[in-house]
C-alpha cells in the first residue's frame, strides 16, 4: 500500500500497472468495506490501467477521522479521494454505493472534476431502512446479516465472495459501518444532478435491492452526458459477483468517454 498525508491524516491506496496506456482509474468502495472490494477491477484483466483503489478514513490501511455523520463525513472522505487523485494523476472515479455518493461530491464541491464517472449501485440519494439503522446502531450481528441476504449486496455470489465481505465489514466495524451507512441516509444531491458536466455511466446489478434500477435511471436522465447500464444475475456489488461482464461494461464506456 502507498499512502498520502493529508488534512492531518493518512489514506492509504493500492496503485496496479503504473506504466499502463489508458486512463488512471481510481476506484471507491462503499460502506463497511475496503480497497479490496476491487480486486478484479485493478487486477491485470480489469478494464483499465494505471488502476488505484482507496481506502475511505477509518476503513482498511487509512487513518480514522472525527466526525458526525452526514455532510462532515461526506466531506472528509471527499477529501480522502482528492488526495489520492491528485497524488496518482487520476483521470476517472468509479464509485460503489457510498463511494458513487463520495463521486457526485467530489464533482459538485470540489475544484478537481474527474474526466468520467462510473457510479454503481447508487444514486442521487440513499435513503436506508430504518429496520438496518437500528440494527446498525443495536444488533451488529443482524446487520450484517440483513446486508448479506440474497438480492441485497449479492444475488448468489459463491461462499469465498460472502465470506471475504463479511470479513471486511467485520474488520471496518460497527462504529465505521455505521458512520457510512448514516451518511448515505442523509446525502441527496438530487436537485444538483444537472450540474455534473462529465459523462457519467451509472450501473445497476439487475437483482439489486438496496439499490434499485429507478435510482441509476435518475442519474441516467438527469446528468446531462448519463446513460444507464445493467449486470445481468447480480445484485448490489456487481464487480464483486460478475467482474467480467462488469469489466467489460466499464471498458467499453471509457473506451468512448475518455
Amino acid at each position: 500500500m502507498e499512502r498520502v498525508s493529508h488534512r492531518g491524516r493518512v489514506t492509504a491506496y493500492r496503485r496496479t500497472r503504473p506504466g499502463g496506456v489508458g486512463p488512471t482509474t481510481l476506484y471507491v468502495h462503499g460502506s463497511g468495506a475496503t480497497h479490496r472490494v476491487w480486486g478484479r477491477q485493478y487486477a491485470p484483466s480489469g478494464p483499465a490501467h494505471p488502476a488505484v483503489a482507496l481506502d475511505l478514513s477509518g476503513h482498511g490501511d487509512s487513518g480514522d477521522i472525527d466526525t458526525e455523520a452526514g455532510t462532515a463525513t461526506l466531506d472528509a472522505y471527499a477529501d480522502d479521494v482528492v488526495a489520492v487523485a491528485a497524488e496518482t494523476d487520476a483521470d476517472v472515479l468509479v464509485g460503489n454505493s457510498l463511494g458513487g455518493a463520495i463521486a457526485q461530491w467530489v464533482a459538485l464541491e470540489r475544484e478537481w472534476t474527474p474526466a468520467a464517472m462510473v457510479l454503481l449501485g447508487t444514486g442521487p440519494e440513499l435513503p436506508v431502512f430504518e429496520g438496518l439503522r437500528e440494527w446498525l446502531a443495536d444488533d451488529w450481528d443482524r446487520a450484517v446479516e440483513f446486508l448479506h441476504e440474497r438480492d441485497r449486496l449479492f444475488h448468489d455470489a459463491d461462499h469465498e465472495a460472502v465470506a471475504r465481505s463479511r470479513e471486511q465489514m467485520a474488520a471496518v466495524g460497527q462504529a465505521v459501518t455505521r458512520r457510512d451507512f448514516m451518511t448515505c441516509h442523509h446525502f441527496d444531491v438530487s436537485d444538483r444532478l444537472g450540474e455534473i458536466d462529465v459523462p457519467v455511466l451509472a450501473i445497476c446489478g439487475e437483482h439489486d435491492k438496496l439499490t434499485p434500477r429507478a435510482y441509476h435511471e435518475t442519474l441516467a436522465t438527469e446528468i446531462p452526458s448519463g446513460e444507464v447500464s445493467f449486470v445481468p444475475d447480480a445484485a448490489h456489488l456487481a464487480m464483486v459477483e460478475r467482474p467480467d461482464p462488469f469489466n467489460d461494461i466499464v471498458g467499453s464506456f471509457l473506451d468512448d468517454a475518455v
